[in-house]
């Protein structure tokens, strides 16, 4: 009987340990060194939450001419949302800026985000034409703004009325008609989906949306719990609800689960929430885990290893902790720390 009781705790003993860091080595039992694929693939620098392929659609599949007569579409999910006279959906990026416009996607960036041409972009009904501009890009071609944003295609919106682009990167939005971020239940113009960054923006928008668009803006879609960024110098690595970059410690260790994060340490690192794997999207929820802190509080963890983000980033997408001392390091789609240079 003692036999096989103590075969069935090695069993379960021997599962727990597989499931827990599998591949990787706890802390201090050596470098756990994955690689990363190569960051110049098209596209790979800004590209979706997906765990798949990841492949940009060939260039003659991506409408890249000019807009044309810009229209205003309604989406369940988005509220109203820009569009070129083809029915493609037009993007902005927070890391650009719009007073004065400037555009920060470049290279692979731009290869997934080709930028939209000013020429004979006009605006339709719903659209105010006062909004309208231009920016002249780095290789000196003059790409269309609205609003001051900078306005780009998504190459993975294969069709007229894909949205695939939406969230990416906790950067990437559907562009409303007064070129902040579309929001359902924003309306036309509306202006409820505020953006501290646009400062006021240029204009309001083609009109004030009714009291109760207002109220409706503020009721957001959840962002995914976890997301991919497709960073141009790391790879897939992983973020918070908010764009925020997940790091692992190496001083921490997997199996068991253990913290070396504390005190001191825990005004630079914060740890990540917990987060319901079942709503996680884009990598396997087995990775998905919460550990229990010295506090009580509950921590994310990914393959096993507490998660945290870092108070030197800033802003969404952000990788300066990537390396720090050593022994701070972002994490792939995979589960694994990431060992490039940021």
């Amino acid at each position: 009987m003692r036999r096989g009781v103590f075969a069935g705790s090695a069993v379960a003993v021997l599962m727990l340990t597989a499931a827990c860091g599998s591949g990787e080595n706890s802390a201090g039992k050596g470098d756990s060194v994955q690689p990363v694929g190569d960051s110049k693939q098209a596209g790979s620098g800004y590209d979706g939450y997906g765990g798949g392929s990841g492949a940009v659609p060939a260039a003659d599949t991506v409408k890249t001419g000019p807009a044309g007569e810009l229209k205003v579409k309604a989406s369940a999910e988005l509220g109203s949302t820009v569009t070129d006279s083809a029915g493609f959906t037009l993007y902005r990026f927070d890391k650009d800026t719009p007073k004065p416009p400037k555009s920060n996607c470049e290279g692979d960036c731009a290869t997934a985000w080709p930028a939209v041409s000013a020429d004979d972009a006009s605006a339709g009904e719903g659209i105010d034409k006062s909004l309208l501009g231009s920016v002249e890009r780095a290789d000196g071609t003059k790409q269309l703004t609205l609003a001051g944003w900078p306005v780009y295609r998504y190459a993975k919106d294969t069709k007229a009325g894909d949205t695939l682009g939406e969230g990416v990167g906790g950067t990437w939005h559907v562009l409303a008609p007064d070129g902040k971020p579309a929001k359902a239940g924003g309306g036309a113009g509306s202006g409820s989906g505020a953006d501290p960054s646009a400062g006021g923006g240029a204009g309001a928008g083609a009109g004030a949306g009714s009291g109760a668009g207002q109220a409706g803006g503020q009721e957001q879609a959840k962002a995914d719990p976890i997301s991919v960024n497709r960073n141009t110098k790391l790879g897939p690595i992983l973020s918070d609800a908010e764009g925020r970059t997940l790091y692992r410690f190496d001083k921490d260790s997997a199996w068991p689960m253990k913290t070396n994060c504390l005190d001191a340490c825990l005004n630079t690192w914060k740890p990540a929430k917990a987060v319901d794997k079942e709503l996680v999207k884009g990598i396997p929820a087995e990775l998905v885990g919460t550990f229990k802190r010295p506090d009580g509080t509950e921590q994310l963890t990914i393959d096993c290893w507490p998660v945290y983000t870092f108070t030197g980033d800033k802003e969404a997408g952000d990788i300066n902790g990537q390396g720090k001392q050593g022994v701070w390091f972002a994490v792939s789609d995979k589960g694994k720390k990431v060992t490039a240079t940021g």
